[in-house]
């Protein structure tokens, strides 16, 4: 995979009109995606009020998002590749209108973690169809780079617009965090209807590696299941370590079909690209990092200081608006003239800058001063390695496998934040002093933001080997 250059005058065209409608409707899908996610944190202490759920089932509405998510994205992303972009798209954008709906009117816990499954499912169809959509719609360089950082762009700024949707949302009724992205979605599947182009019938020579896609689906469903659960049953029990020692033998045996089959899933010869393992490291340490801060956070500002789900939303926001205001100008301009690594390099750093300006929080820190610097810095590490991340992981792909590239990342994207979560967790729980007062509770948060400014670090290290093999290139 190479990752070419652009003189930094070079102007970038205009998409056409049919472009412009189908980057539209792409970018409301991810939106949607972002939104919905973030939107569900907040409303968690009024679903267990209404549903008498545990402290243990509750986290599964958020859990069983990610572990259909995260186990379905390879097996979407080459469904994609094969039935068709848009039908697909299509499809499992109705799907998860359809599941939304169901959990709005769910009437117990078992029938609200089922939709959020189900709703996960679909979402690891959609995510790699859109994703692969663009990448075959805009011509790889500057004219795709500019598609992709409006397109990643708008994911940041759902996500970070949702936690204060949510927080308004929830304060009438927590059922209409489900029930708004249904009207979203529907509109949405409107102008994906009429404004998605048809996209060429695959070739009837590529069948599909269903053992393969069997066993590598199994395989994220046990490692992300034994990562949730890792914090609750402890990483040396039986459970975890019988679960993990599952997953790999599961990856094991999907590299043994891959090797032997004639159309694999996932040809295994991609996976020794440099520019691609190095970007899909680099989206799961900046994933990770800022949901294990998210999280960490939250109970922060709602345990320790007392805020309200409403405050915390706004509180976090800034970053989002940064990255919606600067990385669609920023970001692509940036890549055009200094190449990928260097500028997902600086936005790994950023991140592990930000979250270390987090670790003097005191018990009555102001926000202008303590947090507000942080968020703002979080949202220039978005901007510059977000976008930048999906630009590195499809360039060079050939066309009928940019599927596949993009369920690579996008899983990535999902296992970076549920191994981050479960170390913060643990590190929480360890830190944590006896007497549960507001000090041992800070006490322990501080410890467990140790975690994300490790990550960062790691993979700003992982971005920087991109930077001197560039350079050895040129030489």
């Amino acid at each position: 995979m190479s990752l070419s250059e652009t003189p930094a005058r070079t102007r970038v065209p205009e998409p056409a009109a049919p472009a412009l409608g189908t980057l539209l409707v792409l970018c409301g899908a991810l939106f949607l995606d972002a939104l919905d996610v973030s939107m569900k944190g907040v409303a968690l202490p009024s679903i267990r009020a209404e549903l008498g759920m545990s402290t243990g089932a509750l986290q599964w509405v958020m859990s069983a998002y990610v572990l259909g998510f995260g186990g379905f994205l390879l097996l979407g992303g080459r469904a994609a590749d094969l039935l068709g972009r848009r039908r697909v798209f299509v499809v499992s954008l109705a799907v998860f209108l359809l599941a939304s709906g169901v959990g709005g009117l769910a009437t117990d816990g078992p029938m609200l973690v089922a939709a959020r499954f189900v709703t996960g499912v679909s979402a690891a169809f959609t995510a790699p169809a859109g994703l692969s959509i663009i990448t075959t719609t805009f011509a790889e360089g500057p004219a795709r780079n500019k598609a992709l950082t409006i397109y990643t762009a708008t994911g940041a700024s759902g996500f970070s617009l949702g936690l204060v949707v949510g927080g308004l949302l929830t304060e009438v009724s927590w059922r209409w965090v489900f029930l708004a992205p249904v009207l979203m979605a529907a509109v949405t599947l409107f102008g994906a209807l009429r404004l998605l182009p048809a996209t060429p019938a695959p070739a009837r020579d590529r069948g599909f590696d269903v053992p393969g896609a069997l066993s590598v689906t199994a395989a994220v469903l046990v490692l992300v299941y034994a990562l949730v659960e890792a914090p609750e049953a402890g990483w040396g029990s039986w459970q975890t370590v019988g679960l993990l020692a599952a997953a790999a033998v599961l990856l094991a045996t999907f590299a043994v079909i891959e090797h032997r089959t004639a159309h694999p899933l996932v040809r295994l010869r991609v996976l020794r690209s440099g520019p691609l393992v190095r970007a899909n490291i680099g989206g799961m340490a900046l994933l990770g990092g800022w949901i294990g801060t998210l999280f960490i956070l939250t109970l922060y500002m709602q345990q320790v200081r007392g805020w309200s789900a409403l405050e915390t939303g706004l509180a976090v926001s800034p970053s989002g608006v940064v990255v919606a205001v600067f990385a669609p100008r920023v970001a692509a301009p940036l890549v055009n003239r200094f190449g990928v690594a260097p500028v997902v390099t600086t936005g790994l750093l950023a991140a592990a800058v930000a979250y270390a300006l987090l670790l003097p929080l005191g018990l009555d820190s102001g926000y202008a001063l303590a947090m507000l610097p942080a968020f703002l810095l979080v949202g220039v590490a978005f901007t510059l390695a977000y976008g930048p991340l999906n630009i590195a992981a499809t360039n060079g792909v050939d066309a009928h496998e940019q599927g596949v590239a993009s369920g690579l990342l996008n899983t990535s994207f999902q296992l970076g934040p549920a191994l981050v979560l479960a170390v913060v967790t643990a590190v929480n729980d360890a830190s944590t002093g006896a007497g549960g007062s507001r000090q041992d509770q800070l006490d322990g948060l501080l410890a467990a933001l140790l975690v994300p400014v490790v990550v960062a670090v790691l993979g700003a290290g992982v971005a920087a080997l991109g930077i001197r093999r560039r350079r050895a290139a040129t030489r």
